[in-house]
């Protein structure tokens, strides 16, 4: 069974996507999250865990360009691994 996650945009329309891999990176948790939607279905979205001000798991987008790189070269060699298998 695939792992999905409802997450909601700023305009608060609801997006689904399938969880595709965490990912630790740096001491840092990262969700690997492919769109639903056709329109979309070949995009990955990368994701941080982290906590809010309530101590609630959330996931925050990145918006740092060297951690987003960072991220990104770990799911490649994640998805080499995956494919060589």
């Amino acid at each position: 069974m695939t792992d999905t996650i409802v997450l909601i945009d700023e305009a608060g329309v609801e997006h689904e996507f399938e969880v595709e891999a965490f990912l630790d990176v740096d001491e840092q948790r990262y969700a690997i999250l492919v769109p639903q939607s056709e329109e979309f279905a070949d995009e990955a979205v990368i994701m941080r865990f982290g906590r809010d001000e309530d101590g609630e798991e959330v996931l925050f987008d990145i918006e740092d360009d060297e951690e987003w790189e960072k991220v990104a070269d770990a799911y490649d060699a994640f998805l080499e691994t995956e494919y060589d298998d």
